[in-house]
């Protein structure tokens, strides 16, 4: 954000000199002046505070909320059940996962029905999805046609691939694993409203996928549109409990966890790409520390309340990423 409020100017300009362009190439007529445009931020705003906060500092136009209206009916179509689960729902149950056949990390609910009826077939050796809709059929590993990475048939041909490997117990359980972990997020995110509807779900199932985000662990209860609007205006204040963590405090959490996760990965069998992706993503990291470090300490009238402990937590994500980085450094390349 800090860059876009910086190169605001240049980037309007960049903007309408390659549209201008591109209607020149196409013989249509360009506009006389440059065009205005808006930026806009989302993701892990939770207080009235953080959002006046974005707007000001970095003359933002908007700031858009997303989790918490999951818990709106007004606003948005989630089942009973769900909608139990996410009221419910704590930091330990909210995840980054890689469930998603595109292969992007995806905001994830343990315990979400979805994922119980994967287990199932998973029990059963049969691990994939029946693929009912067909979606997301693009990887061309096997079918030139192309075939969803969260069916069974997919993972089928992978797991038999893998099983020609001969690889060791342990680098074959981890490889089975991400194999079995993509679910049917194309079919299970649209579920919920057919659930909500009393529509019939004979062709998809009853699993219910749902990616809220980790703001979701601090509001517990469902809420009118009313008491929503009331909370980010600031009229009310709709967060149940008083231990929720600053959004740049919480997001620099779930990147270190990001990065953890990743290094994990990279200890079975780390190559020179593994070790410079990881260093680099270390040193943005830190980076992105000192930046939260010195807005912190510059900031005279915001966060009063929290200061001390934001400042108290940067340091601590500060002694975590130099330790991954030693760790790093230490590990052996393979070839």
């Amino acid at each position: 954000m800090a860059e876009f409020k910086a190169h605001r100017d240049e980037l309007q300009k960049t903007i309408y000199s390659v549209l201008s362009q591109e209607l020149l190439n196409q013989n249509k007529p360009i506009p006389n002046q440059e065009l205005n445009f808006e930026i806009t931020a989302q993701g892990g705003v939770g207080t009235f505070e953080e959002h006046e906060f974005l707007m000001k500092h970095y003359n933002l136009d908007s700031v858009g909320w997303g989790s918490p209206f999951l818990l709106v009916p007004e606003a948005t179509t989630v089942d009973k059940d769900t909608l139990s689960k996410l009221a419910k729902a704590e930091e330990g149950d909210l995840y980054l996962s890689d469930i998603s056949p595109l292969g992007v990390p995806f905001n994830n609910l343990k315990d979400n029905t979805k994922d119980a009826e994967k287990q199932v077939r998973i029990d059963k050796g049969r691990p994939g999805s029946s693929c009912p809709k067909k979606f997301v059929t693009m990887n061309k590993e096997f079918k030139e046609t192309g075939v969803c990475t969260a069916s069974r048939e997919y993972q089928h041909f992978k797991i038999k691939a893998l099983k020609d490997q001969e690889l060791s117990p342990e680098d074959y359980q981890n490889q089975y694993n991400k194999i079995i972990e993509k679910s049917c997020t194309c079919v299970g995110l649209g579920t919920s409203a057919l659930l909500a509807y009393g529509l019939d779900t004979k062709t998809e199932g009853e699993g219910v996928s749902v990616c809220p985000g980790p703001n979701m662990a601090y509001y517990s209860k469902v809420m009118s549109l009313k008491n929503m609007t009331d909370h980010i205006y600031g009229r009310d204040n709709m967060v149940s409990r008083t231990d929720r963590p600053n959004l740049f405090v919480k997001e620099l959490d779930i990147y270190i966890d990001f990065l953890k996760n990743k290094l994990a990965e990279a200890r079975v069998s780390m190559n020179k790409k593994e070790e410079k992706y990881l260093l680099n993503f270390t040193k943005n990291m830190k980076a992105g520390v000192a930046y939260y470090q010195s807005l912190f300490n510059d900031v005279k009238n915001e966060f009063v309340d929290i200061k001390a402990s934001v400042l108290s937590e940067l340091f601590k994500g500060e002694l975590t990423l130099n330790e991954i980085q030693l760790e790093i450094e230490s590990l052996t390349i393979k070839a």
